[in-house]
């Protein structure tokens, strides 16, 4: 493809996203194939030829566009946000188009030096403490993921609690980790990658809001120790993936102190709520931390992947991660006077995330990104109150920011019943969650371009659901 044939092309394919996001709205949210139904219709063996570029666009629309789930849809309820933006967008696409590879400072100056300006903004955006900055012993740098941060966090505990002996030898002796049955998934995942064993997390007791109680932590972590084990990890939670519980990590943090144990936060979705100084109680005691991570692209506007990823002191992170072959040795990296990011996290190569998450910061600018999110949260507190006033319904969550749980009274097979027709209606999704064993429905409010009228009309549709429910019940009765 020629630089003219690319820019021909590069606008056609412009206006194929622009027409999308303007119309994303009237596509069916979820995606009704079925299994095999893609592949079945893809050539067996690839070209032996180029194909025109025209004809892969239109295959695009006949063959994929079915089978897309509509994440930007302002009527995805579903999971989490996972919303983008026009400026992330071109900066994703710009990205592309440099094709830089910033595993070094010398690889590519401008990767490193604005992802770690960028990092030192959101560490002022959020109100997080001073120690997260770049002019500190600690830093920021960006993961593709919150499950490669906690990932790197834990690399970070085991290699500090070990002295550096478990990279050398493995891990001998007994490491444990405490996490609760809120947290998510990655963290096991994690404390396996890492040697640590699923047998070494410990799942910590929680209260009637989902939150760990700091006192079992503690005397979880002093029988470990009795026992001749030794704790390394504790992963505090604010804004859980089930109800957006918010560990207290004022109670949590002292704890860990104590014992020496280190404490990672995972803020995923939440912590993009702190963007505005009203929702930062979230982050009460979050100065006892040793890392934290939040995702932009759940819930800052920002396309995937993009984590933000903070430590207090870098020195057992790049412990844990630095291997230095001669190929990569090079006077900057020598001086001291860089960061080289391939030491802050599990791969060599990296791409130049930091471009788009600087294209949103300065085209929303903090007074536009605290306006969308005050807005989110104010629709889902709008519809807590709803479902409160509502007899058919009961909510099993508290609601601090923007994700409502709820299900029908009648139980399990009444509210699976609701579930299954909103979201075979095609006009929203919704997804669910299990709370004390009881079938729960999530309702999470923060895709880009999500409006009151939205909110209303999923509403309208779950209370339609209701409805029929009711009305079949009375016709067999």
């Amino acid at each position: 493809m020629t630089p003219g044939e690319f820019r021909h092309w590069a606008h056609k394919v412009v206006d194929w996203i622009a027409d999308y996001l303007e119309r994303v709205e009237g596509y069916p949210v979820a995606a009704s194939v079925e299994p095999g139904q893609i592949r079945r219709q893809l050539p067996s063996k690839p070209p032996e030829l180029g194909e025109p570029f025209d004809a892969i666009l239109r295959d695009v629309d006949a063959i994929l566009m079915p089978g897309v789930t509509h994440w930007q849809s302002p009527n995805f309820f579903a999971y989490f946000p996972c919303n983008n933006s026009g400026p992330s967008i071109l900066g994703e696409m710009i990205s592309a188009g440099l094709g830089v590879q910033g595993m070094l400072w010398a690889t590519s100056p401008a990767c490193t030096e604005l992802e770690t300006h960028v990092l030192d903004w959101i560490v002022d955006l959020l109100g997080l403490p001073a120690d997260f900055k770049s002019d500190s012993q600690g830093g920021g740098v960006i993961q593709d993921s919150a499950s490669s941060a906690t990932l790197c966090a834990i690399l970070a505990a085991r290699e500090r609690a070990t002295a550096g002996q478990s990279n050398q030898v493995g891990v001998r002796a007994p490491l444990v980790a405490y996490a609760t049955d809120q947290t998510h998934s990655s963290v096991e995942k994690g404390v396996r990658i890492a040697g640590l064993g699923s047998a070494n997390l410990r799942l910590v007791e929680t209260d009637g809001q989902y939150r760990m109680i700091a006192d079992r932590l503690g005397e979880a972590i002093a029988a470990d120790l009795a026992a001749g084990r030794k704790p390394c990890f504790v992963c505090a939670t604010v804004g859980t993936t089930s109800t957006t519980a918010i560990d207290p990590l004022a109670q949590i943090g002292p704890i860990c102190r104590d014992f020496g144990v280190w404490l990672h936060v995972d803020a995923a979705l939440a912590g993009t709520a702190a963007l505005c100084p009203e929702f930062r109680f979230i982050h009460d005691g979050l100065d006892w931390a040793d890392s934290y991570c939040f995702n932009p692209h759940k819930w800052m506007f920002t396309n995937f992947d993009c984590d933000c990823f903070f430590v207090r002191d870098r020195t057992a992170l790049i412990r844990a991660l630095s291997i230095l072959p001669e190929y990569l040795k090079n006077k900057a990296t020598e001086s001291g006077e860089v960061i080289d990011y391939r030491d802050w996290q599990i791969p060599l190569g990296r791409r130049f995330r930091a471009l788009k998450l600087w294209f949103v910061i300065r085209s929303f600018g903090a007074a536009g990104l605290r306006k969308k999110v005050r807005e989110h949260v104010a629709l889902a507190q709008e519809l807590a109150r709803w479902i409160d006033a509502d007899p058919r319904f009961e909510r099993m969550a508290p609601v601090p920011l923007n994700l409502v749980c709820f299900r029908h009274r009648d139980g399990d097979a009444a509210t699976q019943r609701i579930l299954d027709k909103v979201n075979g209606s095609g006009k929203i999704y919704l997804s669910h969650t299990r709370l004390d064993g009881r079938l729960t429905l999530r309702m999470c409010v923060g895709q880009t371009n999500t409006q009151r009228r939205h909110v209303e009309a999923a509403w309208r549709l779950i209370g339609q659901a209701a409805d029929e429910l009711a009305a079949n019940r009375t016709a067999e009765s």
